[in-house]
């Protein structure tokens, strides 16, 4: 029983210590997982080169978004001064138009009845001005009163402002008075686009009868859009007119569109915050009012130590650098970020470090030889 005691007492003992022992070695493993060490073989598969931590400007970036929009001037709807009925059209949202382009046309008997005053007006008006005239010879000799001759200077001058008047009716719904006589009298009109442009918006349909205050249709000249960005109060001193960006979308964030600023708000909204409108420095017709965009503004530039973008990797959330130990054995170091450009990266660490020889390029290809070596 002593014996069989002492046995199981021995193999308890002896799992403790194999168990300190893993222990142990995971706990050495742990230690060296940082660094890796290559063949020859493998260095001469790897592209690796090395090099110091170099100092150069980086630029700190502002992160901000905002909307795409037209100036007011750019945008325009379309209506018919007197209403009618639509006749016909063509249009369709996104369809490109020329300036003077007819892009509809309207009919009511409201034309046919405008034209035909005129040209009644016109006529009588011949007549007031030749029954002036005559009152006039006729007052000088006194052979007319001063009361007849007056009355026909007021018909005359009377007459003379209602064929003004609908003169400007006329011309107000495109039809031209000059070239209009009882031969060519029509009770329709046509519409023309007053900029080069696009339609974004179609309101009505034919047949359909419009006021006056109906918007037709909506026209954009996009040529000139803007970038209208939302600054926060906090960051309201670090923008200027003139600053430039590089403004992007969110589906090809690697395609910039250089931008400046033109003009700053001068009213602060409910969220604190301000509308800055920028200029694109040349126009792209895949850029469509009402987009959202992002835009990276660069607010100052201070000297900072950088390491190339591939010199860096990330695992499990950390960011990390490798130190050139010797020719064949490399150390992965944590690093912190900062701001990005040119493909360089402000690298924050420990000052005893910015001294080593960094892996410049295969950091990526370290990193993989190193975590295959600790699942061995």
């Amino acid at each position: 029983m002593t014996k069989y005691i002492i046995s199981l007492l021995s193999a308890v003992v002896l799992m403790a210590c194999g168990t300190e022992n893993k222990t142990e070695q995971k706990e050495v493993n742990a230690a060296v997982k940082t660094t890796v060490e290559l063949t020859d073989a493998q260095l001469k598969n790897m592209t690796i080169s090395t090099g110091k931590i170099s100092s150069q400007p980086i630029s700190s970036v502002l992160k901000v978004n905002g909307i795409i929009d037209v100036p007011p001037q750019n945008m325009v709807s379309i209506s018919v001064p007197l209403g009618g009925f639509l006749k016909s059209t063509k249009l369709l949202p996104g369809m490109h138009i020329a300036k003077g382009e007819i892009i509809a046309s309207m009919e009511d008997q409201q034309y046919i009845q405008l034209q035909q005053e005129y040209l009644i007006t016109a006529s009588n008006l011949k007549f007031l001005e030749a029954d002036f005239k005559r009152q006039k010879e006729l007052n000088l000799s006194k052979a007319s009163s001063d009361k007849l001759f007056q009355q026909a200077e007021a018909d005359y001058q009377n007459q003379k402002i209602i064929l003004k008047s609908l003169h400007e009716k006329l011309k107000l719904i495109g039809i031209n008075p000059e070239n209009l006589n009882e031969n060519n009298i029509s009770r329709s009109i046509d519409i023309h686009s007053p900029i080069d442009g696009y339609v974004s918006h179609v309101n009505v349909n034919i047949g359909k009868y419009v006021n006056p205050s109906d918007v037709l249709f909506e026209l954009v000249n996009p040529t000139d859009i803007h970038l209208g960005l939302t600054i926060y109060e906090k960051d309201l001193d670090k923008i200027f007119i003139g600053q430039k960006l590089m403004a992007y979308t969110n589906h090809k964030p690697e395609i910039k569109f250089p931008c400046e600023i033109i003009l700053i708000g001068k009213d602060l909204s409910a969220e604190r915050s301000v509308e800055v409108h920028c200029h694109f420095e040349k126009y792209d017709k895949t850029l469509i009012p009402g987009m959202f965009m992002n835009a990276d503004l660069e607010i100052n530039s201070n000297m900072a130590s950088v390491l190339p973008d591939e010199a860096l990797v990330r695992f499990e959330n950390v960011n990390y650098a490798f130190i050139a130990l010797s020719k064949n054995t490399f150390q992965m170091v944590e690093v912190k970020l900062g701001n990005t450009e040119n493909g360089h990266t402000e690298v924050i660490m420990d000052n005893a470090l910015l001294n080593k020889n960094f892996v410049l390029k295969g950091a990526y290809n370290l990193l993989m030889q190193l975590k295959n070596k600790e699942e061995e």
